[in-house]
């Protein structure tokens, strides 16, 4: 071998892992939007103080007058700017969650007293769109192990997006109950529904079909979820409603020795979710 070629390669670098490569783009990708959010952050004061400015009638000529037609017209511009950089905001956060991630430190949870949380917490909201709460949580059940904070996103996505699927107000339906060695969890709305496109691509990053949707709310559900060991499926008809259905592994108690007791996963092994329960439609 040529030394001068062995001298070569020893100083070559190593080539990355997939898991190093994957978490180098993750942190490229949340260095970058880091950057990205702190001009906005500027913009967003700058154009906050022109629309107090141009927002006070007559201001330039030292008047009470009524705004004239350049200053409504400035002033709804900046509202406009100002709209758009909320909604870039809002993106860069929703994009910064899902790239970093949840650091998952989960512990036994009851999974029904979670969602009596959660829908007391939606209740005033979903009233006032006149959405009515039909709750069927099991009680009794075993433990899930769970990230609370992290569930409890997961869930509350899917939450919102039930109550934007009825403008027009309608019905929630949430249950909670034990299939097997699995918690199921069924929230439905009696909404728009989703045709047979938004039903395929539903959980496939930065595809929305709603006005302003970032298109991370449903990928970033899915993903909490699996990091829990569950499974997440949808059913939808244009024009009925939505149903998403999620399963996540029991806890239970085996004894060990006389006052020693053992938390084990029971569904740890069934990664697939349920005996005889498909991928889901669409999902």
């Amino acid at each position: 071998m040529d030394p001068q070629d062995s001298k070569s390669s020893s100083h070559s670098p190593r080539p990355r892992t997939s898991a190093e490569q994957l978490a180098f783009l993750v942190r490229l990708a949340g260095g970058l939007a880091h950057e990205i959010k702190n001009p906005l952050s500027t913009i967003a004061i700058n154009l906050a103080l022109l629309e107090e400015a141009w927002g006070r009638p007559g201001q330039a000529r030292g008047t009470a007058a009524e705004l004239s037609p350049r200053e409504q017209r400035s002033l709804q511009r900046i509202k406009t700017l100002t709209r758009e950089v909320s909604r870039m905001e809002a993106i860069l956060e929703e994009f910064m969650r899902f790239v970093r991630g949840a650091q998952i430190n989960r512990s036994p949870k009851d999974l029904s007293q979670i969602l009596r949380e959660l829908l007391d917490f939606v209740e005033p909201e979903n009233a006032q769109a006149g959405i009515r709460q039909h709750v069927d949580l099991a009680i009794g059940m075993p433990l899930v192990m769970l990230d609370e904070t992290a569930i409890k996103q997961a869930l509350l996505n899917l939450l919102k997006n039930a109550r934007e699927a009825m403008p027009q107000g309608g019905e929630l339906i949430v249950r909670v109950r034990r299939e097997g060695n699995w918690a199921e969890l069924l929230i439905t709305d009696t909404g728009v529904g989703m045709n047979r496109d938004a039903l395929e691509h539903c959980f496939d990053e930065y595809w929305s079909d709603k006005k302003g949707g970032t298109g991370l709310g449903l990928p970033t559900a899915r993903r909490i979820i699996e990091e829990h060991g569950g499974t997440i499926h949808v059913v939808s008809e244009r024009g009925q409603g939505t149903s998403f259905s999620i399963y996540l592994p029991l806890v239970v108690e085996i004894a060990r020795q006389p006052g020693e007791r053992e938390l084990v996963v029971e569904a740890e092994v069934e990664t697939a979710g349920p005996e005889g329960e498909g991928d889901g439609d669409g999902a």
